[in-house]
């Protein structure tokens, strides 16, 4: 069965078509009599790695925080810690990443809780039953909260081609042990010559790579695969399994997704913000050219259709030529393909139906 999902364009010549009153349309879709006045709604967001800006802008974020609190006793904006070592690797860093992002209280109207934690202790295990997981790690203020709103930046991903709702849920919402359980089946393999310039190794956060007289080696049992080697090799020493590795990896976040929802049933929404199309997660300290024009905003009830309809629209745009894409430049073509050829974009939706999350069909209503 198909499943809705609304979409609002950018277009307006008047007050009532500003990005404000489109959210309040689309929250009225999918939102109406969904919380009560005793239900603490966690705002799911992601704050930006310092030196992004193309994260869901705390401005725009603040009318989806004040329609949830007309409708709910009490709502709060969260996220959880990272596990590779940026500007967000533990609470007090993330919250000051997150004002300085402009998510201040005077902004967005509630407060900010990095819900797994100081240093990402604070979990639940969730039992799931999957392939690859019994139980998750889901963050606890996450799972306690009464209900969610997953607002997602809708983008690329090298690992996953692109991040949105299901992402969001997966990665946004484990504990740093969620997340190294994620990524552990997809550690980095050395495949090229190393020259011993030893950038890797002052990279390394866990002193996991030492050099030898043949050449780099990884230590995997302490590996956490925040592939800070890959990003840092001038040389291009380090690769993935691409074929075997990646494809378990997406099954993994996927699970996790399942996890980050149980027990929430009828009581989950969720945002996909089509703008700013960049070919990265937002985890990282820049934000680059878009892939393709800015499209809109949508909502649903549905994790799997939203993303499936956002993958579709902007697949359906002509790509940059300023930009990553190397490919697929043309009308309907597969623009993630185009920045990260080697990841199955769509596999996540797919593993996703699989395993109950939602529907890949789905039925686009404008409003």
């Amino acid at each position: 069965m198909a499943s809705k999902v609304y979409f609002a364009d950018l277009r307006a010549r008047s007050a009532d078509e500003n990005k404000g009153s489109k959210i309040g349309k689309l929250f009225e879709r999918v939102c109406a009599n969904l919380f009560s006045e005793d239900d603490v709604v966690a705002v799911k967001v992601h704050f930006g790695e310092r030196g992004n800006d193309s994260f869901v802008s705390p401005v725009i974020l603040r009318h989806i925080v004040d329609k949830v609190k007309d409708s709910a006793g009490k709502v709060f904006l969260t996220d959880t810690n990272t596990l590779y070592y940026g500007s967000r690797h533990n609470s007090v860093d993330h919250l000051v990443t997150a004002v300085l992002n402009g998510f201040d209280y005077a902004v967005v109207g509630a407060p900010l809780i990095i819900a797994d934690g100081l240093h990402g202790g604070n979990e639940r295990l969730v039992e799931v039953n999957q392939k690859h997981f019994d139980t998750v790690k889901i963050a606890g203020d996450i799972h306690d909260s009464s209900g969610m709103v997953v607002v997602s930046h809708f983008k690329g991903h090298g690992m996953s081609g692109f991040g949105g709702a299901l992402k969001n849920l997966a990665m946004g919402c484990a504990t740093l042990h969620g997340k190294l359980e994620q990524h552990e089946c997809a550690k980095p393999v050395i495949t090229g010559d190393c020259n011993l310039c030893g950038v890797c190794v002052e990279d390394c956060p866990v002193e996991a790579i030492t050099l030898t007289e043949d050449g780099v080696k990884i230590e995997y049992d302490e590996c956490i695969a925040c592939m800070n080697c890959m990003d840092s090799c001038p040389n291009e020493v380090y690769d993935l399994n691409w074929e075997d590795d990646v494809p378990a990896f997406i099954e993994r976040m996927m699970e996790y997704s399942l996890g980050a929802i149980k027990g929430k049933e009828g009581k989950v929404a969720y945002f996909n913000f089509l703008t700013n199309i960049t070919p990265d997660c937002d985890c990282v300290p820049w934000s680059d050219y878009p892939i393709v024009p800015d499209i809109g905003i949508l909502a649903s009830n549905d994790p799997v259709a939203i993303d499936a309809a956002s993958y579709d629209l902007v697949n359906q745009q002509v790509g940059f030529r300023g930009s990553i894409l190397e490919k697929n430049f043309e009308e309907g073509a597969d623009k993630f393909r185009g920045v990260w050829s080697e990841v199955d974009s769509g596999y996540q939706l797919v593993y996703a139906e699989e395993i109950g999350l939602g529907s890949r069909k789905y039925h686009l209503v404008r409003v």
